[in-house]
């Protein structure tokens, strides 16, 4: 068994049972302790962030075959995880031995721990990855077909190709940007019903999209595909995501090739990258797949993770979010290793830092669905809030607050949350 997932581990530190962040997750994540100074690498334990270019500096941390000094002071995760599986490996260990109730080493060093612990309430969270290239699949059965049930009917909800592959399209890296920014009510051509002629106007179709995403942390060179059993060793951590998408844009446009404006002004991810080893004790059996895909995608142990999810919108007229959709990541058809591996199959070359991220996550039930287009069925139904407002599709100065965790018996492995808010444009 793995050590730092052990559920018996305990911290010096003290974190609520309700905590995202106990000694068995230790999230890697990028700050600055206060807006004028240099961003730095550091990990999540219960309310704290752990400066890691700290313990770098104090000798703590070492990485083989690298300088660990500048890459924990660097403002980005990048440089470290181009280290590969075995240092993301041997730096938890060393970061779990640190935090143990009785390891005395940062215990019991009261200068030491002033430096290298702040609050989490006391920091600026920044991206956390150098992004170079971001792919969205469309992995939810269950969404996909319920997209296809509005838009295609009862005889033709997935198209032929769905249950072959893992489709995808190919999104705006630029655009991703960490839980807390805001965005601009997007505005595009749409085309107004019962018109023939487009217009220029305001999106007001705007919505959310409950997605989850993989960072890679060891890429491949130009031809050589990735095998899918060995896919998750290229795989840094995983990350909330929220694709959000403005419907009627969107409708216009993507006939042939897909979105494009509709996508590209705005993806939130959140700050904390959980890895796959603080997620391996929550791994469960994949969804059956109908047919049966082809060899490359074929998994010898088909498998997932059991990561609850939930969105709450908070409209400005509202103290705190209302949750108004719970799923689950294991509901997903298509595993992050089939995605990666037919991703590179046919030659396609991947980076340290790409973001892969799942498509909208649905379950079967109606509180399942992932997103405002399935939750009001295409606008013709409403989300009622508690409140006495109603939502077809997010307003300005909505926001949407996305969260994730793993549950534990006496304790969660969690995100943390996503959240983003849509301001209107001044006049």
């Amino acid at each position: 068994m793995d050590i730092t997932v052990d559920p018996k581990l305990t911290s010096f530190i003290e974190v609520d049972a309700q905590s995202h962040f106990p000694i068995q997750n230790l999230p890697y994540g990028v700050f600055k302790p206060e807006s004028s100074a240099p961003a730095r690498v550091g990990v999540a334990i219960g309310d704290y962030v752990l400066d890691l270019s700290v313990l770098a500096q104090q000798g703590l941390l070492k990485c083989k075959h690298a300088d660990a000094k500048q890459i924990f002071a660097a403002p980005h995760l990048n440089d470290f995880m181009a280290l590969g599986q075995p240092a993301w490996r041997a730096v938890r260990g060393t970061l779990s031995d640190l935090l143990q109730t009785d390891n005395p080493t940062l215990r019991d060093n009261t200068q030491l721990r002033a430096q290298a612990l702040i609050l989490q309430n006391d920091v600026q969270m920044q991206l956390p990855v150098t992004i170079g290239d971001y792919t969205d699949f469309y992995s939810s059965k269950e969404h996909a077909s319920n997209v296809g049930l509005m838009f295609r009917g009862q005889e033709n909800p997935l198209l032929p190709n769905w249950t072959h592959m893992p489709v995808a399209y190919h999104g705006r890296a630029s655009s991703v940007v960490v839980s807390g920014t805001n965005f601009l009510h997007p505005h595009g051509q749409v085309l107004p019903p019962d018109t023939e002629q487009p217009v220029y106007a305001p999106s007001q179709g705007m919505d959310f999209e409950l997605e989850m995403g993989f960072l890679l942390g060891a890429g491949n060179q130009a031809g050589e595909p990735i095998p899918v059993d060995q896919a998750e060793q290229h795989i840094f951590g995983m990350v909330l995501v929220n694709d959000w998408s403005a419907r009627d844009i969107q409708r216009w446009e993507y006939v042939p090739l897909g979105p494009f404006l509709s996508k590209s002004f705005c993806t939130t991810i959140s700050p904390w990258v959980v890895s796959l080893d603080a997620l391996a004790p929550f791994k469960v059996d994949a969804v059956a797949q109908d047919p049966q895909p082809l060899a490359y995608l074929q998994e010898k142990k088909r498998q997932t993770y059991d990561i609850n999810l939930e969105v709450a919108l908070r409209s400005p007229h509202m103290h705190s979010g209302e949750v108004i959709c719970r799923s689950n990541f294991r509901y997903l058809y298509w595993t992050v290793a089939q995605q990666l591996a037919h991703h590179t199959v046919a030659g396609c070359n991947t980076n340290v830092g790409d973001l892969m991220a799942s498509g909208t996550i649905s379950g079967k039930e109606k509180h399942e669905r992932g997103c405002l287009l399935e939750l009001t069925w295409g606008g013709k139904e409403v989300v009622h809030l508690s409140n006495g407002e109603e939502r077809r599709f997010l307003l300005d100065g909505d926001e949407i607050i996305m969260m994730g965790w793993c549950q534990a018996e006496g304790y969660r492995v969690g995100f943390g949350d996503a959240h983003g808010t849509m301001l209107a444009h001044s006049a």
